[in-house]
């Protein structure tokens, strides 16, 4: 499984990828708005140096026609590395695009998936990754959960090289339903990644062991400050 965030915060990127091991970063233009008036292709570049070229890093072109889309993703490319992977909405024209972008070796991930006609399309278009919309599919009635097995059971009938690359989350249970569905990644927000350990009772178990602790051997004290004594 594969773990992403999703954010193009740094103090936000900075801080997990010191708990997490995350597999790269994604982003679109309503994330990068979040940051303001930042330099975009120096911020990107920022991200990529905290990341490294071992991980991913997904950004979207904004363009909505053919030539628009291709200007785009180049820009990307050239101005930011040519290890990105251009994110391209999954319409007619953006599968059009993601056919001449694969045609040229770019990395791409199909994007603003919410039917299930759009991921099938999208990998028979060569993506490497396609992004279904979980939370957003359920406030349209659309049954997240039958779309991504339906993806995963094409991936393997087809043995196809695309990657379910799950987004859109509200809370956990989606993202672990997810993959119990078939998403071999996920790309989680800050607010969502937060509520992984927000249960109470994981904190409650630290401040026993802790309380415990201390009631033996004094207040404050821990295991390595008994070896100081």
């Amino acid at each position: 499984m594969e773990f992403m965030l999703d954010t193009a915060n740094l103090q936000a990127i900075e801080r997990f990828t010191q708990a997490f091991s995350i597999n790269g970063v994604t982003s679109n233009p309503s994330i990068l708005k979040k940051e303001g008036k930042i330099d975009l292709y120096a911020h990107l570049k920022k991200i990529r140096t905290m990341i490294g070229m071992e991980k991913s890093l997904h950004v979207q072109v904004v363009a909505k026609d053919f030539d628009g889309m291709l200007k785009d993703a180049e820009a990307i490319l050239e101005n930011v590395d040519r290890e990105v992977y251009i994110k391209v909405p999954v319409n007619e024209v953006g599968l059009a695009v993601i056919k001449e972008l694969k045609k040229r070796g770019v990395n791409v991930t199909a994007t603003a998936i919410y039917t299930q006609i759009q991921g099938l399309l999208a990998i028979h278009a060569g993506a490497d990754y396609i992004a279904p919309y979980y939370n957003r599919m359920e406030n349209l009635n659309i049954d997240p959960q039958f779309v991504i097995s339906s993806f995963a059971e094409e991936i393997h009938r087809t043995n196809a090289k695309t990657k379910i690359l799950g987004a859109s989350y509200k809370n956990v249970a989606q993202v672990t339903t997810s993959i119990d569905c078939g998403a071999q990644a996920v790309t989680v927000g800050v607010d969502v990644v937060e509520q992984f350990f927000a249960h109470p009772s994981i904190e409650k178990a630290v401040e026993d062991f802790a309380h415990d602790f201390e009631e033996i051997h004094g207040v404050n004290q821990t295991m390595s400050s008994k070896l100081s004594m």
